[in-house]
């Protein structure tokens, strides 16, 4: 694994490793041709970013891609836009001005003294002082104090992040291992009702995993990409957004299949969320696909049950975002089952309206679809969505 790193970033695979590598010969390009200390240029820069305009495969793209997220929005802030330009003099009489004003203000306080006053203004001015040096001390613990809440802050969230990358780099190694399981898997019974019940064989290659923690419901993979995680399934849509494989308290959470899904008795459209984390865990790669050219690329989508695999060719990418429910709109998250051919067309209708590009894929009354959705930044409840169509 030591050779698999780039830009401080561990990689899992060879592919992950050489995709890594062509992310930092872009950003290496980029810098060199983009004044960082321009705001026009870095806010130009990442609207030709958000545009697709550059396309980054790995998590070192994804935070050079944060790293000018956060540098264009602090331009912003300061009231510049795309055509703003500082110029170079600007630069270079930042500073002398600086030393101007502070040698202005040391010759006059070498103008006045504490002795130039009479004897109860003395007394005011060094109860000032005192004051003032209370507060300057309290300023310094308060600052202190927030300073080592940051620093435990981004040490615990840096212990969540290796640790699930360590975590899922097992369960990857367990994934296909049935050496665990032997004779004392006995497959799983599922109860419908006290009548119905229903006997399912595990997949030969999750059976070990399935024994770990029997909410495991597939594994999600899509090749030359970080995504390549198990798929989580419990009674509510909460518990795995900040919970691990291991059920233990992580930030970086799961994927998890939304609870009313059915892999069994198979619903039209299967959803899956994950967290769009900087780091790039989870989805936080999801939305590369908003490049055409990385879609094309990366296509097929691998989303096995645990019961059977299946391949998926993705069809639609939007964004889209979480509604008021009084609000008549089409709502993907809400687009499980159908119950007509002309409500399935409608909804396809609706995502292909939405989708930033045209994939050439297209779906039929019957197919069986995937849905992977993320947060997106771009407006409030933002999510970022990918829909793709089984293909075997």
């Amino acid at each position: 694994m030591a050779g698999f790193e780039v830009a401080g970033r561990r990689l899992r695979t060879e592919a992950d490793y050489k995709a890594a590598l062509r992310d930092q010969k872009l950003i290496q390009q980029i810098r060199s041709q983009v004044d960082m200390e321009q705001p026009g240029a870095v806010i130009t820069l990442y609207s030709d970013m958000q545009a697709g305009k550059y396309r980054f495969e790995t998590v070192v793209g994804n935070d050079f891609d944060d790293e000018i997220y956060e540098l264009a929005e602090k331009y912003k802030s300061q009231g510049y836009n795309k055509d703003s330009r500082v110029s170079a003099r600007k630069k270079r009489e930042k500073k002398p001005k600086q030393k101007k004003q502070k040698d202005v203000k040391q010759q006059k306080a070498k103008q006045v003294s504490l002795e130039d006053y009479d004897a109860d203004m003395q007394k005011e001015i060094l109860a000032q002082i005192k004051k003032r040096d209370r507060r300057r001390r309290l300023l310094v613990i308060l600052c202190s104090v927030v300073a080592v809440g940051c620093f435990g802050y981004f040490g615990v969230y840096s212990f969540f992040v290796e640790r699930n990358e360590m975590d899922y780099e097992s369960l990857s190694r367990l994934k296909g291992n049935s050496a665990l399981t032997g004779s004392l898997f006995h497959g799983v019974t599922i109860h419908y009702t006290e009548e119905e019940e229903v006997e399912l064989e595990v997949l030969e290659e999750y059976q070990t995993l399935y024994n770990k923690n029997k909410k495991l419901i597939g594994w999600l993979k899509i090749d030359d990409t970080i995504i390549d995680y198990p798929v989580m399934q419990t009674v509510n849509n909460e518990y795995y957004l900040d919970h691990n494989f291991n059920q233990e308290y992580d930030k970086n959470g799961s994927l998890f299949l939304d609870k009313d899904c059915d892999v069994v008795r198979r619903n039209t459209n299967l959803i899956i969320y994950g967290h769009h984390m900087k780091s790039g865990k989870m989805f936080g790669s999801l939305n590369s696909y908003s490049n055409e050219e990385y879609g094309k690329k990366h296509a097929l989508i691998q989303f096995d049950t645990i019961y059977e695999k299946g391949t998926y060719e993705v069809m639609y990418v939007f964004r889209s975002r979480i509604y008021n429910e009084d609000e008549v709109v089409f709502k993907y998250y809400q687009f499980l089952d159908v119950a007509s051919e002309a409500e399935f067309n409608s909804n396809m209708q609706e995502m292909a309206a939405l989708s930033l590009y045209d994939t050439g894929v297209t779906a039929r009354y019957g197919d069986e679809l995937l849905t992977l959705s993320t947060c997106d930044s771009s407006e409030a409840d933002g999510r970022f969505v990918v829909v793709a169509k089984r293909v075997s």
